[in-house]
């Protein structure tokens, strides 16, 4: 909850308390009915004036001086606030559909093309691939299944499957993209795509700082299948959750989507 609901929530409170003490009060003092009263709390506080009926005793008069007082600026705070909470959620909004065009522009420059690296060095990629095949009638229901599948899935990664000098040098190709992106301010938004962008600089960094990646000894190879295996994991996530974006709110690019799937053995752009 930030600032902003919170002082809602308070506002919100003593509002509600000040209509009860008023709904109370001129039930008591001016002898009105439940619904006359509470009527008459709404009026007094929202300033709209007595066109039909008032306090006439002294200490009903004192009374709607507390409520105009107390209810007007409470009212009137109420209102600021959820104004102010709309138009945060909004600038929200704006913020995270900027944010799904990087990580559309991510996945279209290198993501992709990522996956397709590192799921040569999943040995156990067959388990699973059938249910990375995302077809164009999949609904929210099926894609929270297969991300709860994704999440109990133990990756296997071994980098002796992979060319790791392909790897390198897409990766030294791509790092001016990666870097572009990693600057963009709206990343704040979305940690988990942050800690995405992390893993594959990690994966970058360690490829580039050794001269010759025919020759590693196999512990070296292990610590390399570890670093890829991280980056491999979140991009799995953040794919599936691209994809489902693009369902939504883009169908002619999750149609490409699908059809370019790096995990369908015959996927093809070309409509058939």
């Amino acid at each position: 909850m930030n600032a902003v609901q919170f002082r809602l929530r308070i506002l919100l409170a003593a509002l509600a308390a000040v209509m009860a003490l008023g709904t109370a009060g001129f039930m008591l003092i001016e002898g009105m009915s439940a619904q006359d009263a509470f009527y008459f709390s709404i009026v007094t506080i929202s300033t709209v004036g007595y066109g039909d009926v008032h306090p006439v005793s002294p200490p009903g008069k004192a009374l709607a001086v507390v409520l105009i007082i107390t209810g007007v600026g409470t009212f009137l705070g109420l209102i600021a606030n959820a104004t102010e909470l709309m138009l945060n959620r909004r600038e929200t909004r704006i913020r995270l559909e900027k944010l799904n065009v990087v990580i559309g522009l991510f996945f279209s420059e290198a993501g992709t093309s990522l996956l397709s690296y590192f799921s040569r060095c999943d040995s156990r990629i067959e388990d699973i691939r059938n249910d990375l095949i995302v077809g164009n009638q999949w609904s929210d229901r099926e894609f929270a299944a297969v991300g709860n599948r994704l999440r109990q899935y133990e990756h296997v990664v071994d980098v002796r499957r992979a060319d790791l000098q392909a790897l390198r040098v897409f990766l030294e190709k791509k790092s001016g993209l990666l870097l572009r992106i990693m600057e963009n301010p709206n990343l704040l938004e979305h940690e988990q795509f942050t800690d995405l962008l992390m893993a594959v600089f990690h994966v970058r960094e360690e490829l580039e700082a050794r001269s010759d990646l025919s020759c590693l000894p196999s512990s070296d190879l292990d610590h390399l299948s570890g670093d890829l295996q991280r980056a491999y994991t979140l991009l799995l996530h953040q794919w599936l959750s691209y994809m489902k974006h693009l369902k939504k709110n883009y169908p002619f690019l999750f149609s490409l989507a699908v059809r370019t799937n790096p995990f369908d053995r015959d996927a093809s752009a070309v409509v058939a």
